[in-house]
C-alpha cells in the first residue's frame, strides 16, 4: 500500500469535508438527541460509498484520459464554481447592508 498516498488522500478529503453541507447535516441531525452512533454511522457509510464511486470513476476515467488533461478538466471545474460563487451568486450575503 502506498502510504504516502493514503496520507495525502485522507488529510484532502478531511480538511475539504470540515463544514461541509453533510457535517452540517450530520450535525443538525444530532442535535435533535437522536441516536448519535446511529447517525455517525449513517454519515460515514454515505462517505465510504460516494468515495468509492469517486474512486473507481476516477479508475475507469484515468485509462482513457491522461492525468494531465483530468487535472486540467478538474482545475476548469473548480474555478468555474469559484466564479459562480464570487460574481454571480443572487443571494444578499449576511454582513451586507440593504440599499436604500
Amino acid at each position: 500500500m502506498d502510504w504516502h498516498l493514503l496520507g495525502i488522500s485522507f488529510i484532502t478529503v478531511f480538511l475539504s469535508e470540515l463544514g461541509d453541507k453533510s457535517q452540517l447535516a450530520a450535525i443538525a441531525l444530532s442535535s435533535r438527541g437522536q441516536s448519535q452512533k446511529a447517525i455517525f454511522f449513517g454519515t460515514a457509510g454515505a462517505l465510504l460509498l460516494t468515495s468509492l464511486l469517486g474512486a473507481l470513476a476516477g479508475g475507469a476515467v484515468s485509462e482513457l484520459l491522461p492525468t494531465r488533461i483530468l487535472k486540467a478538466i478538474a482545475a476548469v471545474g473548480f474555478a468555474i464554481l469559484a466564479a459562480r460563487l464570487l460574481f454571480f451568486n443572487k443571494e444578499e450575503s449576511p454582513d451586507s447592508e440593504p440599499t436604500p
